[in-house]
């Protein structure tokens, strides 16, 4: 039986999402170029996963000249959400506390890193009182 199509992106499409919504509209070229740096792949590759993304709504293209060029769709945030949210449900049974202590498990973060959380934490308490 086959897998059901996946909602959240996959690995690779989350690393071209990372690419589209650092540079803004690419073509398949400056996509791939910028995958590059990190490990090799190849223009049709790219290409043939870009093509899946569109299907898929993950990213959108218009003509320009004899490419296309690629925009990231929906924006960063609602994307990152529904993984976070998708990620929640799944492995953490919805429990939010849950998440969170495994995430300052897993990650350690730094003094700085822990008083901005408080202070994230903090300001969603305040937007809770309104």
């Amino acid at each position: 039986m086959a897998r059901p199509p996946q909602e959240t992106p996959t690995a690779g499409e989350l690393e071209v999402l990372k690419v589209l919504w650092e540079r803004g509209p690419s073509t398949v070229r400056e996509v791939m170029e910028e995958l590059n740096k990190h490990k090799q792949r190849a223009y049709t590759s790219v290409m043939s996963l870009l093509n899946v993304m569109t299907d898929k709504g993950l990213v959108t293209r218009e003509p320009q000249g004899r490419a296309f060029v690629y925009q990231a769709h929906p924006p960063r945030e609602k994307t990152l959400g529904g993984m976070v949210n998708d990620l929640l449900g799944r492995a953490f049974e919805g429990s939010a506390s849950a998440l969170v202590a495994h995430l300052l498990d897993e990650s350690k973060p730094s003094a700085a890193e822990l008083e901005e959380i408080r202070r994230l934490i903090d300001a969603y308490e305040r937007e809770g009182d309104k």
